[in-house]
């Protein structure tokens, strides 16, 4: 008996054995419908629990993998449906004024998620070859941000199509909708994603910078946090840079914005830091600890994720949620 009748069946471990292969790229798939890691846990198990009950009516027309992504597909866009679209700080509000302080962090969930390199299904860079993207440019904070700005349909028949590589007519199938359809939501869904992103992606931009460069870089951001040299860390932005610190929706653009916020709060005399290298949306990236005045011990703060330009920081987004720690594999504590 095959592994797919047993599955059809009622064996729950067949069915773990057919779905598992595709499981973290199917994961990272409600992640770039959604803009949200815990989004996309929800969606994936509930996308494969509605498998789990139409295996049976599975007929083999499609490859399993094509009939897994039209339900998590489907599962996204009733997820969609029920809230309202995930954002970054800069698409939220305008930028604080340069002596602006920061506001209070808002408590509804509007906020794009950081994601772990190491859920991203396939190896680096790996993609179908009719695809448009890379996969790790395909989860860039950018990239994520320009999806949610998108008419669910539309964003899925980007995704579908210019990240998964289907065709028009699957994503058609998936979709319930005509092939012509498709290409005319991919055709407004281009316009709108092009005008969004930055001229290079991260990953073009850290091909450019080099391994040893970029080592570089990193030791230099580091070893400026630890020593609360605010001088030092603004060194290394560029001019336009910005700082973001989701949940809070007040974020600074300017060097010298940025570096009036970082001397008044994360820098100020006294704060002490510890920074841990991560993988998250194919970008540098920092696990940043903040030292307990009680304990001494330093405690998890926020992850930030860096946007380089050349060797500079153009972007700092600080996602202020110690509960990811976890997600990316950091220690509760140093």
């Amino acid at each position: 008996m095959s592994v797919l009748e047993a599955a059809r069946r009622g064996d729950e471990g067949a069915y773990g054995m057919l779905v598992e292969p595709h499981r973290a790229e199917l994961h990272a798939h409600c992640y770039r419908m959604l803009g949200s890691m815990s989004d996309a846990e929800d969606a994936l198990q509930e996308a494969l629990l509605r498998a789990w009950r139409g295996l049976p009516g599975f007929e083999g027309r499609s490859s399993l993998r094509s009939w897994l992504y039209r339900i998590a597909t489907n599962t996204c866009l009733r997820a969609i449906e029920r809230r309202p679209a995930r954002v970054l700080p800069v698409d939220f509000g305008p930028a604080a004024g340069p002596h602006e302080r920061p506001g209070a962090p808002l408590v509804e969930s509007v906020w794009v998620e950081p994601y772990p390199d190491e859920r991203l299904g396939g190896g680096p860079g790996a993609a179908a070859p009719e695809a448009r993207y890379e996969q790790r440019e395909a989860v860039e904070l950018a990239f994520i941000a320009a999806l949610q700005q998108l008419p669910a349909r539309q964003r899925a028949a980007l995704i579908l199509c210019d990240v998964l590589g289907f065709s028009g007519a699957e994503v058609a199938v998936a979709l319930e909708t005509t092939t012509a359809s498709v290409y005319s939501a991919l055709q407004r869904a281009h316009r709108a994603v092009d005008e969004r992103l930055p001229e290079r992606t991260q990953q073009a931009t850290l091909r450019l910078v080099g391994d040893a460069a970029l080592r570089d870089v990193v030791r230099a951001y580091v070893d400026a946090w630890e020593r609360g040299d605010v001088d030092a860390v603004v060194s290394m932005l560029t001019e336009d840079a910005l700082i973001a610190m989701p949940p809070m929706a007040t974020w600074y653009r300017g060097r010298e914005a940025v570096a009036w916020f970082l001397a008044g709060w994360p820098l100020t005399a006294g704060t002490r830091w510890r920074l841990l290298p991560v993988a998250a949306n194919g970008q540098v990236a920092f696990g940043h600890y903040l030292q307990d005045e009680a304990s001494g011990r330093f405690l998890p703060h926020g992850i930030n994720v860096l946007a380089l330009r050349g060797a500079q920081v153009s972007e700092i987004t600080a996602f202020l949620t110690p509960e990811a720690f976890g997600r990316f594999g950091l220690p509760d504590r140093l």
